[in-house]
């Protein structure tokens, strides 16, 4: 099996990892792979599926080129600073380089201890592995920038938790897993040459541009602050919940990564948190924007030794740059908001309009995706009723509000309905399906699993055969919390 690797972070020094292969497996079996992807990537599906493919997917054989090592990092966990933590379950096997020249690294998830495990045992289970192929493949289809999955292999060995649950590896696929947490683990050692090399190494493979401002390293930190402003907006726009924001999950190069008790809201609250170990809500859907914000105030921090020649100068560049964050993220959540209810204008009271509506939506009860979705049918008539739950009431009188700013802009109705429905899905992966679809794999079912895949990564059509995924969860399949996947 040839994979067209250039290992490009395994050319830096050896304290930012360590080098290990990964622990092999006793009855490797093939439970999914991404076929699409792994055309992107340049690697042969057949090949892939064949034997030797297997045991690359399992972390069985190590393929020619790669260069396994297990990276270092530390990080704010629900705001406390862990000084080390780095990759205690995973190995990056390397970076492939695409045909199109792409650069993408590849990882085992699951595949065994590393000297960063602590008390773990380094392995994952089946259903936290299909939860990040499944949700991973939804927010691709849906235009997020993710990591994704390439395949999912099951181990044919038990992992322990409160019992014995059936073992897997996922192979993820992700522009960088780079974190602000590997930015904090070398600032906490007063390492100084690390912290450069690594900037450094960020700008080269991720941020070129930036190479040739005045003053890189603040360059830097502005186009990460930009990257994570839109994508913390994009999550808004389809009611994602990350669920565990810590500075070592968030990655530099501004993907979703590390799919753990992550979820889709079905009613809107901007209060809503899924995460069984977030008992404060400090992950909750509204409070995103203000935990990235923080959390890049701590990648700002780390920088301080690059970004001036005094550190008054450097606290000054950290902090304009941090405080350009609220700005930046304000615009990209009205511009996605916007796409949302068929403008194509920016007005001044688009806030105003955007804030009232949700805020009636919480009011009421009303399922987020299914709301914005019937709203793409009321934006093809300028009067008349407006479908379900926009009849009457506080959403009714939105309406009435909504269509006069419509009328403000030329587009005509087939337009905006057309915006609206690459704007708002038609499916989403809701929760009690989810897990549904796992605990039947887990009992060696995984027809589920393979339809609720097709389903959501194909989201902006409204198919008949689809109907069942678009209904909220009736009271007793409501699923109020989710967990981690160590």
């Amino acid at each position: 099996m040839t994979f067209p690797f250039d290992n490009s972070y395994a050319r830096l020094p050896e304290r930012f990892y360590r080098r290990l292969a990964p622990v092999p497996v006793a009855g490797p079996r093939l439970v999914a792979l991404n076929e699409a992807l792994a055309r992107q990537l340049g690697l042969a599906v057949e090949a892939l599926r064949a034997p030797a493919g297997l045991a690359v997917l399992a972390g069985n054989a190590v393929p020619e080129g790669a260069e396994p090592l297990a990276m270092a990092y530390a990080g704010h966990q629900f705001g406390a600073f862990v000084p080390q933590l780095g990759d205690g379950r995973a190995i990056l096997l390397g970076e492939l380089v695409t045909p199109s020249g792409e650069r993408f690294d590849v990882q085992l998830k699951g595949s065994g201890r590393t000297p960063f495990s602590r008390s773990g045992d380094g392995r994952a289970w089946l259903g936290p592995v299909l939860r990040e192929y499944l949700i991973g493949e939804a927010m691709h289809a849906l235009g997020v920038p993710t990591t994704r999955a390439l395949a999912a292999v099951a181990t044919g060995e038990p992992v322990y938790r409160e019992t014995a649950l059936p073992g897997a590896v996922l192979t993820r696929i992700a522009r960088s897993h780079v974190r602000i947490g590997t930015f904090e683990y070398f600032s906490a050692r007063d390492d100084r040459d690390a912290l450069g090399q690594l900037a450094d190494y960020v700008i080269a493979r991720h941020y070129p541009d930036v190479r040739e401002a005045e003053q890189p390293y603040r360059a830097l930190l502005e186009a990460v602050i930009g990257r994570q402003a839109e994508l913390v907006a994009q999550w808004l726009a389809v009611g994602f919940i990350h669920g565990v924001m810590n500075t070592d999950n968030t990655s530099i190069a501004g993907e979703t990564i590390d799919y753990g008790p992550c979820a889709f809201m079905d009613a809107y609250h901007p209060a809503t948190v899924f995460s069984s170990i977030d008992h404060q809500g400090r992950y909750a859907y509204g409070n995103q924007p203000r935990i990235a914000h923080w959390n890049l105030a701590r990648l700002a921090q780390t920088l301080l030794p690059l970004l001036g020649p005094s550190e008054a100068q450097a606290i000054e560049a950290a902090q304009a740059a941090i405080d350009a964050f609220p700005g930046r993220f304000e615009r990209a959540y009205l511009d996605a908001f916007r796409r949302k209810l068929g403008l194509f204008e920016a007005h001044e009271d688009d806030a105003d309009l955007i804030g009232r509506l949700l805020k009636a939506m919480a009011e009421t009860g009303a399922d987020f995706t299914n709301g914005f979705r019937a709203l793409c049918a009321a934006a093809l008539e300028n009067d008349g009723p407006a479908p379900a739950p926009f009849g009457d009431g506080a959403l009714g009188a939105w309406v009435v509000d909504w269509r006069a700013r419509l009328a403000r802009e030329g587009a005509s109705p087939a337009e905006r309905a057309a915006r609206m429905r690459r704007a708002n899905p038609a499916v989403i992966p809701r929760n009690h399906r989810v897990e549904a679809t796992l605990a039947a794999a887990v009992d060696g079912d995984l027809a589920p699993f393979e339809e609720l895949l097709r389903v959501v990564t194909d989201p902006w059509e409204d198919r008949p055969e689809y109907q069942r995924y678009r209904l909220p969860p009736e009271p007793h399949e409501v699923v109020e919390a989710t967990f981690c996947g160590t």
